[in-house]
């Protein structure tokens, strides 16, 4: 299971291709408008009658500042009184869903997401958490994953002091590049100093986990000075790493056009970051879980992944895959049962709807039961980079081989390719083809069209 990646250039050109997350399957390009509040209403009595644990996404999507790569759902603001109306419409959204949940249900996994959470003062976020904990059965004994993603700029030890009493165990920090030009070109100074102090506090605050973010591919971005990055971003010794992609999609994301073309650096250049960023971690003691993550041999993730109990799900690599996942806030994503619902992505629109009374919920989807099929083949592979034939066949009564026909020539040519092994029993990922994962799950996507593809990154 942990054997180090294996770098093969000819096989990372020959699938090098874009295509979705797989947060979740079907993926939210799927989601219609036929999807309204009554689903998820009916999705939440399910929910209660089942007692199942619960995990909450919370969307804050104040910035201060635009950063130009960004392609989060995001409200660019200096106003920071526009926080106080969304925290009231926030309340709003919890106290109708909590009143269709039990108040026995309780919330294993939380997270602040944004946006910038820490774009909230300090007493909003005390009133952020009360609301919760008003509304829904939050843990106070520590023992719940409870995170939020922190901007090093907008935080400080008073503030993170403030997240440790509130019940944060768990931080996020956005880094994604240490060199002062780089920085410069995308809109975002921050300084190490600034990140170093950050950790130092969480350390000192006894936060159980620390995430750190980067993205390669970002303009003026070489491998030199990117190794340099990663190099000071192991020195902190954070217990998990995310390495994205940087895709650059200016036709749909406006901030993207501000970033000169002409500075992004070339796919030769980018895989290079790649390539070395992956000896460095490695060398570091660190273990590719899949999808851009990385953690320490100890961290949660990678003793979920050696035991089979990882998941994923639209907070990426998970524990809590057995949550209804509650989704909280503008553009919000909820996973309850066998419903995908989303809120609408225009805050506008989000803060009318409650304040009329009613849920945002703009559209969503039901899986069907081949939807659940290939969702539980996808979650095995970009989990465990394995699959059992015969657990899927038990599972849900099919004969795997005939069932999977059409895409047996793929599997096949990936085979011969050293991507994957296929046998009588199953697939395992090789080494080679961990990093391409992506590749191996499109095969069972049984909505993904060429058409569709430009909308997504790629893969490396």
């Amino acid at each position: 299971m942990h054997d180090t990646i294996q770098w093969d250039a000819a096989l990372i050109n020959r699938y090098d291709q874009a295509g979705p997350r797989y947060t979740s399957y079907p993926t939210a390009m799927q989601f219609h408008g036929e999807i309204g509040q009554f689903d998820l209403l009916h999705a939440l009595r399910d929910s209660r009658k089942a007692q199942r644990p619960l995990s909450l996404y919370v969307h804050v999507p104040f910035c201060a500042n635009i950063c130009y790569y960004c392609a989060c759902n995001k409200v660019i603001t200096k106003d920071r009184g526009r926080a106080q109306a969304y925290l009231e419409q926030l309340n709003a959204e919890m106290q109708l869903i909590g009143h269709h949940l039990d108040g026995q249900q309780r919330v294993e996994q939380l997270h602040l997401g944004g946006g910038t959470p820490t774009f909230l003062s300090h007493t909003e976020l005390r009133q952020l958490m009360a609301h919760l904990r008003e509304h829904f059965h939050l843990l106070d004994d520590d023992s719940g994953d409870y995170s939020i993603e922190i901007d090093p700029r907008e935080a400080d030890w008073s503030t993170m002091g403030l997240l440790r009493e509130l019940g944060f165990n768990r931080v996020s920090l956005g880094v994604q590049d240490l060199d002062p030009a780089v920085q410069r070109a995308i809109n975002r100074l921050q300084s190490l100093e600034e990140t170093r102090a950050i950790v130092e506090a969480a350390r000192t605050l006894q936060f159980r986990s620390v995430n750190i973010d980067l993205i390669y591919g970002l303009p003026l971005q070489t491998a030199e000075n990117f190794a340099r990055t990663v190099d000071q971003v192991i020195a902190l010794q954070p217990d998990r790493l995310s390495l994205f992609n940087y895709a650059h999609l200016p036709e749909r994301f406006m901030p993207q056009r501000r970033i000169n073309t002409s500075d992004l650096p070339t796919p030769a250049v980018k895989l290079a970051m790649l390539q070395a960023s992956i000896e460095q971690l490695t060398a570091a003691g660190y273990r590719y879980i899949g999808m851009d993550h990385f953690a320490l041999p100890d961290d949660e993730l990678a003793s979920a992944q050696e035991d089979g109990t990882l998941q994923r799900n639209f907070q990426g690599y998970t524990t809590h895959g057995h949550c209804d996942l509650i989704g909280l806030g503008v553009s919000a994503i909820s996973q309850i049962g066998d419903l995908y619902s989303q809120n609408s992505s225009d805050l506008s629109n989000y803060q009318h709807s409650l304040g009329n009374g009613q849920l945002a919920t703009q559209r969503g989807l039901h899986c069907t039961g081949e939807d659940r099929l290939r969702r539980a083949v996808i979650q095995q592979l970009i989990c465990h980079f394995q699959l059992s034939f015969a657990d899927i066949e038990t599972r849900f009564s099919i004969d795997f081989r005939k069932h999977f026909a059409a895409n047996w020539p793929a599997l096949q040519q990936m085979a011969r390719d050293g991507l994957i092994e296929l046998s009588d029993q199953g697939i395992t990922v090789k080494p080679a083809g961990r990093l391409l994962v992506r590749a191996l799950c499109m095969v069972f996507d049984q909505y993904l069209c060429e058409q569709s593809r430009p909308r997504f990154s790629r893969v490396i």
